[in-house]
């Protein structure tokens, strides 16, 4: 009888799809250590599993610019620009805001490989699924 109780309860019991974390992180500073904290936090997320995409807009552009170079910072001495290539070799989705390359020198090759242009359509459905947190710096 005990069983039969526990099984009912366990059948009437909803079931939840399994949905992934998801950290949206946009960088606009163009300051090494707002850029690094941004950076190491995206890191982090993604050690712990979650999907992470990252939005560079303005200043924090030029992270994606090949030849733009940037500070690396205490303790370990790297620069955020390292930090941004360690996270698309994880997997992350990095893009530069629409608006940045039409407002800047830069082109379409001068970016970093793996970066590419966020389309604002995506971004804004993106941001609107329940199951993405965003961090912004």
């Amino acid at each position: 009888m005990l069983i039969t109780l526990a099984l009912g309860c366990s059948i009437a019991l909803p079931v939840h799809a399994e949905t992934s974390t998801e950290l949206f992180v946009t960088l606009n500073s163009g300051n090494p250590q707002t850029q690094g904290m941004a950076l190491v936090l995206a890191t982090q997320a993604v050690e712990q599993k979650a999907v992470v995409r990252v939005l560079l807009c303005s200043e924090g552009g030029q992270l994606a610019v090949r030849n733009k170079e940037s500070v690396p910072l205490k303790p370990r001495h790297v620069s955020p620009k390292d930090m941004l290539q360690s996270l698309l070799k994880a997997g992350a989705k990095v893009e530069v805001c629409a608006l940045f390359l039409p407002n800047s020198d830069w082109k379409l090759p001068d970016l970093i490989e793996g970066v590419s242009v966020a389309k604002p359509a995506d971004i804004a459905a993106y941001l609107l699924q329940p199951n993405v947190k965003i961090l912004s710096y």
